[in-house]
């Protein structure tokens, strides 16, 4: 019998988990739960005798796929990805896959409640701004991109976005300007919101240079990873540009230079939670679940990410 493990530092809804056990029984297979664990240890050991892995931002590194011998694949429940070492699971014959779009809807809501609160001055009683009319560049068009465009026009903003991998034409047939470069995105829009995933080409690639372009009253929005931003350049852009304001969902390795420095020109949450609702949650571990059912029956291998 097929074993498989969900193994959540940051457990999924209990809505999610009762779904997600009903489709893997409904498989035939064995269910194993390792919630809220508090060391790597109680990892490597629940991993040692399963076939699959569910997972959201915990870590598979090389030291725990060479302790899952009979591992076959790792299912992360989202989008990114970069907490797989994808080298060392092609190196153990482990499929790697994704779960894309389940969670856009709900990381995209977020980016707007964070424009919202900050467009009203962080609710502080001063008189804000609207966002009707201004301008707002899409840093990579997938599925979260896509959500965020359709929230942006319905507040009457400018969209424009940028994207090497989408193309022109599937950009604009939802009403969205494309632009050809990344300056022209940064230029040219008063908000920029990130969506671009942490690789090599990415990370640190938000610099000072690229900042600096940004008309008068910016704000960059970063729901995307920590790692795609040049910290030493964004405090830099923070300490020459008064009018710069930094959101995120991810709190940067400066924040201590942030909370003394820039009160009033930043958000951060208290945790990475563009994926925290209760959809989110449910429709990305149903997804994983079913996603490891199809790879064992028919041997379904078409959200891989790894070669």
């Amino acid at each position: 019998m097929k074993r498989v493990l969900i193994a959540t530092d940051k457990p999924f809804a209990s809505a999610a988990v009762k779904q997600i056990a009903g489709i893997i029984a409904d498989a035939g297979y064995e269910i194993k739960m390792l919630e809220k664990y508090t060391s790597k240890a109680e990892l490597l050991e629940a991993v040692e005798d399963v076939h699959a892995i569910i997972i959201r931002s915990d870590i598979i590194d090389r030291e725990v796929l060479e302790a899952a011998k009979e591992l076959e694949i790792v299912v992360r429940a989202g989008a990114g990805y970069d907490n797989v070492d994808l080298v060392a699971a092609t190196e153990s014959g482990v499929c790697v896959m994704n779960t894309p779009g389940q969670n856009s809807n709900a990381v995209a809501e977020l980016v707007f409640g964070m424009l919202v609160y900050k467009a009203r001055g962080f609710f502080n009683g001063s008189s804000g701004s609207e966002l009707r009319e201004k301008t707002l560049g899409i840093h990579a068009y997938g599925n979260v991109g896509r959500y965020v465009a359709l929230i942006a026009k319905g507040f009457g903003m400018k969209v424009y976005a940028f994207d090497p991998f989408v193309s022109k034409e599937s950009i604009e047939k939802d009403g969205v300007v494309a632009l050809e470069s990344e300056d022209a995105l940064y230029s040219t829009c008063q908000y920029v919101s990130l969506h671009i995933p942490a690789t090599e080409k990415t990370k640190k690639s938000i610099n000072f240079d690229l900042l600096s372009k940004m008309p008068k009253g910016a704000c960059l929005i970063n729901t995307a990873r920590k790692e795609v931003i040049d910290e030493e350049g964004l405090l830099q852009i923070m300490e020459t540009r008064a009018d710069f304001t930094y959101l995120s969902d991810i709190e940067p390795g400066v924040n201590d230079i942030f909370a003394e420095k820039y009160k009033g020109r930043y958000f951060f949450t208290p945790k990475k939670m563009g994926a925290q609702t209760e959809e989110a949650n449910v429709n990305a571990g149903i997804a994983a679940a079913k996603q490891i059912a199809g790879f064992f029956a028919n041997g379904d291998q078409t959200y891989r990410v790894n070669k």
